[in-house]
């Protein structure tokens, strides 16, 4: 089977650009399988996807070489994938809903990624992650010893060759150090559209409130907290007649759904950074 690979890129708007691309992948016998593309006139960008399979005798190494130079051409910032799963190592505290969810479509196949391991500052989910033959690690989080906890965390980042760290649900907050470490591959599930309700019981406040909306905002982890780039967000109308514990059974599915295509899209290589925002290509 050939080697399907993707390219991502982004540069200022300018003539051509597709030509370019289209031309170079011609000439080395790659069959373009998707496409697409973005336009941002608000701040004179192009953003671009492009899957195509590679051609015989495929060398990532080669092939990004020679795009260079049409990437110094047109200004650009590219990337070039393969479509190996990525893997990702699942981050949880004492709820266990997003987790599930993620262990399901994993198994199923429609994650676009490997689970890996299971790490969390409690040892309630241990039993839900070894059911699913997962490396599970207890890893404390006290005031005292929030270092040597993060630490440990980025060895075990580090020793499951992890693409992506995913927070579901998991309930510390990463120190700045450890935001810019994962810039870009750790990606947390917020309990509402952002801002919203903060504190331990989110749901009790948006019952006192009276909502109308359950919503779930899945973004990427940066040191301004709940502020990174949103990836994907989720809402279920609801009425006044849910008590708190309905609501709250409402907002996990709408957590769990975002979360789940927020990785998915991100292992795809879909999501792409623009500015404080993104550009997602579904």
């Amino acid at each position: 089977m050939a080697n399907l690979v993707t390219l991502n890129l982004h540069c200022g708007q300018q003539p051509g650009i597709v030509h370019a691309v289209s031309e170079f992948l011609y000439q080395r016998h790659c069959d373009i399988v998707e496409h697409q593309q973005f336009d941002d006139v608000t701040r004179g960008q192009l953003f671009m996807r492009t899957a195509f399979h590679a051609g015989p005798g495929y060398d990532g190494t080669s092939l990004h070489a020679d795009f260079d130079t049409v990437a110094a051409k047109f200004g650009m910032s590219f990337e070039l994938t393969d479509s190996r799963p990525r893997r990702v190592v699942v981050m949880v505290s004492k709820l266990g809903h997003c987790l599930n969810d993620l262990i399901f479509r994993w198994r199923a196949g429609n994650l676009g990624a490997e689970i890996v391991a299971v790490v969390s500052n409690h040892d309630t989910l241990r039993p839900m992650a070894e059911a699913a033959d997962l490396p599970f690690f207890h890893v404390p989080v006290t005031p005292g010893d929030k270092p040597e906890a993060e630490a440990e965390l980025l060895r075990l980042v580090d020793e499951y060759d992890t693409d992506l760290v995913v927070l579901a649900r998991y309930m510390q907050v990463l120190s700045d150090d450890l935001c810019r470490v994962l810039r870009g591959r750790a990606i947390n599930i917020h309990h509402s559209f952002l801002p919203g309700f903060k504190g331990a019981k989110p749901y009790h406040q948006a019952f006192d409130r009276g909502v109308k909306l359950v919503g779930a905002t899945a973004h990427y982890v940066t040191p301004d907290l709940d502020e990174g780039p949103i990836i994907e967000q989720e809402v279920i109308r609801i009425d006044h007649t849910l008590d708190p514990p309905r609501l709250s059974n409402v907002g996990q599915d709408a957590e769990s759904v975002a979360l789940a295509r927020a990785v998915r899209w991100h292992c795809e290589q879909r999501v792409m950074l623009n500015g404080t925002g993104t550009v997602v290509f579904t």
